[in-house]
């Protein structure tokens, strides 16, 4: 019962969220793949309901009060719609919204967890956060 809750909950996301689905061109990003660097990746869309603002606030504060003084850690908020980021889309596979932390090509994607977290405990998701980033600056 829990699961189809979870996939019924999952699918009015993608619908109220503006699902959009990208393809690569071949085009080049004007994003820079800095293998030293631990990027923190929110993709979304345009339309954004509660859970995807809360989402993005959370991440956004986290990396900006946790890493401050860490030149090594970058917060990147993406448009699914800004065509010059397709090879991230691509690389990623992110179709709508994601939150993915990584470095070179070591990532993680924890966007069910920051989408199950954020609006009801968002301490959890910046200690997600935090663990992953951590794992990745070392």
């Amino acid at each position: 019962m829990k699961k189809i809750i979870f996939i019924m909950m999952l699918a009015v996301l993608a619908v109220s969220c503006g699902n959009n689905t990208q393809k690569n061109n071949g085009q080049a990003s004007s994003e820079t793949i800095d293998a030293n660097l631990v990027n923190v990746y929110y993709f979304h869309g345009k339309q954004r309901c509660k859970t995807c603002i809360a989402v993005g606030d959370v991440t956004k504060e986290t990396v900006e009060t946790a890493y401050a003084n860490n030149s090594n850690v970058k917060f990147s908020e993406i448009l699914t719609s800004e065509k010059e980021y397709e090879n991230l889309f691509e690389k990623y596979e992110v179709s709508w919204n994601a939150l993915i932390i990584a470095k070179g090509d070591d990532y993680v994607d924890i966007t069910d967890q920051a989408f199950a977290t954020a609006v009801g405990n968002p301490d959890a998701l910046t200690n997600l956060i935090k663990d992953e980033v951590n794992k990745r600056i070392n």
